[in-house]
């Protein structure tokens, strides 16, 4: 089928809006129609090409639609069916995946940078006949995606689509961390790096781990109030003060737990610098490949903290996605206040500019 999907052709360059081809889903595979795809700070890092993923290729991996049609063998899914889509697809036998820990699938890993589905074939071309890439199995800045069935969640139709789409990405991203990557407790301290999406889910999970203090911090003053909304205490501007003493003055010497949701170096070196004694940092955000920050040894013998980095929460989709539905359902992840903007899909460079600015608060999710 033909069908129009963003396209990106150079890293660093503009996204171009094109008709390009969808073959039909094969064996294990679903067409799902696209409803919602959400922008993510991780689309900017692969518009950078600070990730790669087989480029000309069409870009999104925060998306959620109705399925369309089923490929042979599907017995998870129907026609009908509100799924979110998944971009890590666990394959099951790897030791990763045996291990319990899908969410680093080494074959996924190997296959999705090469932005192909797992067969290793892709379902794309442009206009000219010529294949373009998946952006991590599910190329969610399209009218439809065809995504592997292990990468389309079924979920609750009373759950609205644009707050599923967040399902796939952000929420448990952020959520997961707190609950599967750090363990934090009730009284834990934190303290975030990072008032995007991501981050505040990382807040919300905080929150609804009873954790206290909850320490917001961004570059930008105005994320003040939304990060309040979900559940921080405290808000350092970092771009007036020093988040480091802050830090450490509020928790009576540092944070039980630091979360950085950016990728830059610059905030995880603080971040490491105002862990308490024993403390965790958990690090979320996506560093360019040669990045590199200095920490004394001491801050792992001496002072007994550990440094663990996180992907996807941690999680295991089919089980966990359709429970975070249910408390979205329930208003425990505050999804509706999360999403502040709607746009179309021929406005997606100016919302990449607008996240490169900074100035994008909560999440801004394209309506098909």
């Amino acid at each position: 089928m033909k069908m129009k999907a963003a396209v990106l052709r150079e890293f660093n360059k503009p996204v171009t809006i094109e008709e390009v081809e969808l073959a039909p889903p094969r064996e294990k595979e679903v067409l799902v129609k696209t409803v919602f795809t959400g922008f993510c700070q991780s689309d900017l890092h692969f518009l950078r090409g600070r990730v790669n993923f087989g480029l000309p290729g069409v870009i999104g991996h925060e998306a959620a639609g109705v399925v369309e049609e089923v490929g042979p063998g599907v017995t998870s899914v129907k026609k009908g069916d509100h799924v979110v889509a998944t971009w890590m697809v666990p394959c099951g036998t790897c030791p990763e995946c045996l291990s319990g820990r899908g969410y680093i699938c080494r074959k996924s890993v190997e296959t999705f940078h090469q932005g192909v589905l797992p067969d290793g074939t892709s379902r794309l071309k442009d206009s000219k006949g010529r294949q373009l890439g998946h952006q991590i199995y599910v190329s969610g800045f399209a009218e439809y995606m065809v995504v592997p069935e292990k990468g389309a969640v079924k979920v609750r139709e009373d759950l609205s689509l644009d707050q599923a789409c967040l399902l796939g990405c952000c929420m448990p991203t952020g959520v997961g961390a707190v609950y599967n990557g750090a363990g934090v407790k009730p009284g834990d301290s934190v303290a975030i790096w990072g008032m995007g999406g991501v981050g505040l889910n990382v807040v919300r999970g905080a929150k609804l781990r009873s954790a206290y203090p909850i320490i917001g911090i961004d570059l930008e003053g105005s994320k003040e109030a939304i990060a309040k909304e979900f559940g921080v205490t405290h808000f350092i501007d970092s771009s007036k003060k020093d988040p480091v003493p802050i830090v450490k003055e509020l928790t009576g010497g540092g944070a039980e737990y630091t979360f950085e949701v950016i990728g830059d170096p610059g905030a995880v070196l603080q971040a490491c610098w105002a862990v308490a004694l024993g403390g965790k940092h958990v690090q979320i955000g996506i560093c360019p490949p040669d990045a590199m920050v200095g920490i004394p040894l001491t801050f792992l013998t001496a002072h007994c903290n550990s440094i663990v980095g996180t992907q996807y929460g941690m999680i295991q989709t089919f089980k966990d996605i359709p429970t975070f539905a249910d408390m979205a359902v329930r208003g425990e992840l505050l999804l509706d206040k999360l999403i502040t903007k709607k746009f179309i899909v021929e406005e997606i460079n100016e919302v990449a500019e607008a996240m490169k600015q900074r100035q994008i608060k909560g999440r801004w999710v394209c309506e098909w």
